[in-house]
């Protein structure tokens, strides 16, 4: 009786939203908040103050992070861009040099994802249901694959985007800019390309399932019309 309230209970939990699957409202300040500290610390007590805020800051958010008892993987990660990006504005000498790691791995991440759709591998696909253990059935059913194709084409166009823009504000030196587009580009643009993956998910999701349903059932009658010829054989035999 218990097992079964605990499996309604289950059943009525809603399902996170969109926001909530990227880390909700403290997974965009986390990710802002050290871009924001070094272009303020930068602008008023130099690039030197700048980075050592900027790394300040991602350790801080690491240490909340362990606190309140959170994932520590985007921490973490989160941690190693900032160190990186710092590094490279201190041997740069330059606030903007912050940025470059940036916006380079954007084109690195737009380059793959157009890969994985070119050898029909969409990269969507292939991390949603890998994370999922639903296997490869979605490769077999070409509308799926298109599906995914389509969303993966839409990340792909979120980081091809923020490699051109961010690059043109990198080469004009506005620095203040650049921190405003790599928030402005971060979780809002990549939630609008997260809305075609949810979309290309269910109908994939729904696509397969029908499948499964309709093989079954032809698989069962199948063994139904074989039941009855040799039944009637048998009959006949007697």
């Amino acid at each position: 009786m218990t097992e079964r309230a605990g499996e309604s209970k289950g059943e009525d939990r809603p399902a996170p939203t969109l926001m909530e699957q990227m880390g909700g409202v403290s997974g965009l300040v986390y990710s802002s908040l050290p871009v924001i500290v070094f272009v303020l610390a930068n602008s008023v007590f130099g690039l030197k103050a700048g980075i050592w805020s900027a790394l300040g800051s991602a350790v801080a958010i690491t240490v909340l992070r362990l606190v309140r008892k959170e994932p520590l993987q985007p921490a973490i990660s989160g941690f190693f861009g900032v160190a990186v990006a710092a590094f490279i504005a201190y041997r740069t000498g330059s606030a903007k040099g912050f940025f470059l790691f940036g916006i380079w791995a954007s084109l690195v991440y737009c380059g793959v994802f157009v890969l994985s759709i070119l050898v029909r591998w969409p990269l969507a696909g292939v991390v949603w249901n890998l994370l999922n253990g639903t296997g490869t059935a979605w490769r077999s059913d070409r509308p799926s694959r298109y599906g995914y194709d389509l969303a993966t084409l839409a990340l792909a166009a979120v980081f091809g985007a923020r490699f051109v823009v961010q690059r043109w504000l990198y080469e004009a030196d506005y620095t203040g800019w650049l921190a405003f587009a790599k928030i402005a580009m971060g979780y809002p643009l990549y939630g609008l390309a997260l809305l075609v993956v949810v979309w290309a998910v269910r109908r994939s999701d729904k696509r397969i399932k029908e499948l499964e349903a309709a093989r079954e059932a032809a698989e069962a009658d199948t063994e139904a019309a074989l039941r009855v010829k040799y039944g009637q054989y048998d009959n006949s035999t007697d």
